[in-house]
């Protein structure tokens, strides 16, 4: 929920979402606070890049992490948007993946009792 732009609702959303998916809230804060001022650049890049693949030849490239403004923002709006809904998607499916593998990997073993 940290990269998805719902500036100002990031936070309220996942707390809502831990509640009706009966996740643990504590870890969800600490998830969500991925859009803090030194990620925020790349957060921006990569919704940029990635709402490229949907806009296609309308596409607008920054041309490095230095032309990213607010007016090159509201320029590409849909790109944005699009681009950081994508990257949310794509970033919260992997989050979840490695998490399984590593429990998989790493979690207490269940053993089975013979009556």
């Amino acid at each position: 929920m940290g990269i998805v732009p719902i500036w100002g609702f990031q936070l309220v959303t996942a707390i809502a979402l831990a509640i009706l998916l009966r996740l643990n809230k504590t870890l969800v804060i600490v998830a969500a606070n991925i859009s803090i001022p030194p990620m925020l650049p790349l957060i921006l890049y990569g919704s940029l890049l990635t709402g490229s693949l949907w806009v296609g030849k309308q596409a607008i490239y920054p041309a490095s992490m230095d032309d990213l403004s607010l007016a090159f923002v509201k320029l590409s709006l849909f790109q944005y948007i699009s681009g950081a809904i994508t990257l949310a998607l794509i970033a919260g499916l992997a989050a979840g993946f490695f998490t399984y593998v590593f429990l998989q990997i790493f979690g207490r073993k269940r053993t089975t009792q013979k009556p």
